[in-house]
C-alpha cells in the first residue's frame, strides 16, 4: 500500500487500501477462523485479486476462513464450498466444481 502518510486516517484512503488495512488489523491477532462479509465489494481489480490472495494464503496455512459474498465469480474463485442461502436457511452446497448456472438456479429456487 502507499500512503503519504503512515498516519492517514483509513477514511482518507481508496477503498482498496481501506479493506486492506481492516483486514491486516484483524490477522494481527493471528485468527484460527475469520469471517469476511463483502471483503471485496468497492474495491478496484488489482486491490480484489490482492484480497483474494491473502484468504486462499489464509486457508492454505490452516485458518479456517469464511466468506460472505453476492459476488458469485468471486465466491467460485476462492472457494473450496459453497452454500446458498435463501430465506435464512442453506437451501444448497456445493464443492469447487459447482458452476455459475448451478449456484444462481439454487439461489432462484430452482432446487426444489
Amino acid at each position: 500500500m502507499k500512503t503519504p502518510s503512515e498516519r492517514q486516517p483509513i477514511s482518507a484512503m481508496s477503498g482498496g487500501n481501506a479493506q486492506k488495512v481492516v483486514l491486516a488489523r484483524q490477522l494481527v491477532e493471528r485468527p484460527k477462523v475469520l469471517i469476511l462479509a463483502e471483503p471485496t465489494q468497492g474495491v478496484d481489480v488489482g486491490a480484489k485479486e490482492e484480497i483474494h490472495r491473502i484468504i486462499t494464503e489464509l486457508a492454505e496455512s490452516g485458518t479456517a476462513v469464511l466468506v460472505v459474498t453476492s459476488d458469485l465469480p468471486e465466491a467460485l474463485r476462492i472457494a473450496d464450498r459453497i452454500q446458498v442461502v435463501r430465506g435464512g436457511t442453506t437451501t444448497a452446497s456445493f464443492g469447487p466444481d459447482a458452476s455459475q448456472v448451478d449456484l444462481l438456479a439454487a439461489a432462484a429456487g430452482g432446487d426444489e
